[in-house]
């Protein structure tokens, strides 16, 4: 054993997420002058199925508070960890789980857990002297992945009656990760001038993701002002550009009557499957996340079905990192891609064994941040190691968004002429 990454000490301070709510900054220091730390996100639009956050409840910061969470990673997490090799993710986070007891992390908290996973690989990593993407993924891992950016918000991230919850453009006709970053940023820009214009100043006030949030009622306005945008700024849809929707449906769906609310109508799943097909026609739609509620698997097969043929079709509150709910959706051939969020499982390992076997089934793998995200860029690192090839983490703007944005520009210009970007359609 290299004692130089034995774990010597494990602490927690409080820190604020990107909506100003409190949540756990971790940090591990190792007896060879590693420190690595971790910061914890959190999702306004949450499957039922995530690991749960520990909150203190009561008045102070609204029942939000992580005082608790902090006091189990002091006085419970840290003896436990103290002592082992930080490169031994697997028994860290296996302590993490241990500890807890409580199969969704309800005891010390997913908050907690994220917080304090990431920061052991981190300082594992700094140890080394290595930097993360390759501590992670070894020396091959060098495919920078396509950034999908949410520029409009709706539904659970925006305060207008846009029913679906993200519009997004993918810059897919880029040579680089750099030149898409050039490329979305452009449009980015367009996009506000035209909005602007359209329904005046307010239209340009932006939504937990960076996205704007314009005073939009019908899902089409928004893909509209999509292909304005783009074409505005000198580029193609249907080459430069593709478009993507989060629709996230467990939002605008009646459990009484089993319709979905869109643009003011109610339709059922079918009408809703027939709503996406023309969008995605008329719009080159290439990424759908979340098209149906999260428990009706049948409807993400059936949308797999109809449309996985040319567009990724994401599962993310069907699947919640979690790989037993994963392995259901394989067996249906629910979907041809997952979504992939650390803080929903709650630990490094297992989300890395949620990616090894969507991938190993045949599904892409999309690395995403949450809306209440933090300064913390450690998902860029992450689509890099796993060469996942896809990260979806907000607009270019907010610190929280630009961090990881920022990051794989970093990361890009380490690995200088040996870094890949390709299409992932």
């Amino acid at each position: 054993m290299d004692d130089r990454f034995i774990i010597r000490r494990v602490h927690g301070v409080q820190a604020l997420d990107s909506r100003g709510t409190p949540t756990i900054k971790a940090v591990v220091e190792t007896r060879g002058g590693g420190r690595g730390y971790g910061l914890a996100p959190s999702g306004a639009s949450k499957s039922s199925k995530e690991a749960v956050e520990l909150r203190d409840g009561g008045r102070r910061w609204r029942g939000k508070g992580v005082s608790r969470a902090l006091a189990m990673l002091e006085s419970i997490v840290a003896p436990r960890l103290t002592g082992i090799d930080s490169r031994r993710q697997d028994l860290a986070d296996s302590i993490l789980n241990a500890v807890d007891g409580s199969g969704n992390k309800s005891r010390i908290g997913g908050n907690t857990t994220t917080a304090v996973s990431i920061a052991v690989a981190r300082a594992a990593a700094s140890t080394a002297g290595v930097p993360l993407y390759r501590y992670l993924g070894g020396p091959t891992s060098r495919l920078m992945p396509v950034p999908i950016l949410n520029v409009i918000n709706g539904g659970a991230h925006a305060g207008n009656d846009l029913a679906f919850q993200e519009f997004m453009i993918i810059p897919m006709g880029a040579d680089s990760f750099s030149e898409a970053m050039r490329m979305a940023v452009e449009v980015y820009w367009s996009l506000k001038e035209f909005l602007k214009e359209k329904y005046g100043p307010v239209a340009v006030n932006v939504g937990d993701e960076g996205g704007y949030a314009p005073p939009m009622s019908r899902v089409e306005e928004a893909l509209e002002a999509l292909e304005r945008a783009i074409d505005r700024s000198g580029y193609a849809l249907g080459s430069d550009f593709y478009l993507g929707i989060d629709a996230a449906a467990n939002h605008f769906y009646d459990e009484a009557s089993r319709m979905y609310m869109v643009d003011g109508r109610k339709l059922d799943r079918g009408a809703l499957l027939d709503l996406y097909e023309d969008l995605a026609v008329r719009y080159r739609l290439v990424y759908l996340e979340d098209p149906v509620h999260e428990d009706d698997i049948d409807g993400y097969r059936e949308a797999t079905r109809r449309l996985g043929h040319k567009a990724l079709i994401v599962g993310d509150d069907l699947y919640a990192t979690n790989t037993k709910l994963l392995a259901k959706g394989i067996e249906a051939g629910a979907t041809n891609a997952a979504l992939v969020k650390i803080n929903q499982v709650g630990t490094l390992t297992e989300t890395i064994d949620f990616i090894r076997m969507a991938v190993g089934s045949g599904m892409r793998v999309i690395i995403s941040h949450r809306s209440g995200d933090t300064e913390d860029s450690f998902i860029a690192d992450l689509a890099v190691a796993v060469e996942a090839g896809i990260i979806k983490t907000g607009a270019p703007a907010r610190g929280e968004r630009t961090s990881k944005y920022n990051r794989l520009l970093e990361i890009e210009w380490e690995l200088g002429s040996e870094a890949r970007y390709r299409p992932f359609i």
